[in-house]
């Protein structure tokens, strides 16, 4: 049992600031023949009434068309008193789970959630841990539901692990953006807005270059996948509160490590226009 007296920290890490070179040039884009940058986003609050927030994210396919793409839905639950069996807290407990829909994938998905579920939820507990103001609900905690609707498999996800993983990185940062907007709805305080953004290692088939960076997901052809990185960037205070990288990472240049953060940091400001002009539209409707 905790000590009552005790005066606690703050509930989040606090790491040493780490900042890129000035010097450095960086081009995060060097596609060639791959023109799709970035997908377009539609993001909307408030769609689950008994909720304390919700939001609905929807992204387009990566190859442009129709079907396909990703939609996630979140609902926030909470603050609330925790029960008397529970141990003290002096902070707020995060509770996050992810799950897909048995419709979300062509291969069924089973009620019980498996790895690549729990792994997911323990990612984004991390990456919203280091925004949320825990300190000011003590004794008390929320959950975060997020169902993932729709989430666009790439038929190469089959023979390549690295494209698998890949995908995975992309549901990541899904989750976490309408995670986001949700938290805003529900009125719980945070230091920033999270954003999040993928970046993908592509092969370059020349020796002089390690790969290729793609800030975003490959659209079509990607058997040559190496390597892909989530990250959770605040914006405002320019800091990331979790970087997440699986992947094939050549050994010979160490740097390509910072270029995959670097590009998914600017990524992530696509999410970023997303869920301001989504805040605007809540305003004016709660007036």
């Amino acid at each position: 049992m905790a000590d009552r007296r005790r005066i606690y920290g703050p509930g989040g890490q606090c790491l040493a600031p780490f900042y890129t070179d000035e010097d450095t040039d960086f081009t995060p884009l060097d596609l060639g023949s791959l023109t799709n940058v970035t997908r377009a986003i539609f993001l909307k609050t408030g769609v689950t009434p008994s909720a304390s927030g919700s939001a609905y994210l929807e992204m387009e396919s990566g190859n442009g068309n129709a079907r396909g793409g990703m939609r996630l839905s979140c609902s926030v639950h909470g603050p609330r008193s925790l029960p008397r069996a529970a141990p003290f807290s002096p902070h707020m407990v995060l509770s996050t789970y992810v799950k897909y829909a048995p419709f979300a994938t062509q291969q069924k998905k089973a009620f019980m959630r498996d790895a690549s579920e729990r792994d997911l939820s323990l990612h984004l507990e991390t990456a919203l841990r280091g925004a949320v103001i825990a300190d000011r609900w003590p004794k008390s905690g929320v959950d975060i539901i997020v169902t993932v609707l729709e989430s666009e498999v790439a038929p190469y996800c089959a023979t390549n692990p690295d494209a698998e993983a890949c995908d995975i990185m992309g549901v990541l940062s899904s989750c976490i953006t309408v995670a986001a907007a949700a938290i805003a709805d529900a009125g719980i305080d945070c230091v920033d807005t999270i954003t999040s953004g993928v970046a993908t290692l592509l092969e370059d088939g020349s020796r002089r270059s390690p790969g290729v960076v793609l800030p975003d997901l490959p659209a079509s052809s990607s058997s040559s996948i190496m390597a892909a990185c989530c990250v959770a960037f605040l914006p405002t205070r320019n800091e990331i509160t979790a970087i997440w990288l699986r992947g094939r990472m050549p050994t010979e240049d160490t740097s390509i490590y910072q270029k995959l953060a670097v590009s998914a940091v600017h990524a992530s400001q696509q999410a970023k226009q997303a869920i301001q002009s989504c805040y605007k539209d809540t305003i004016l409707i709660k007036g």
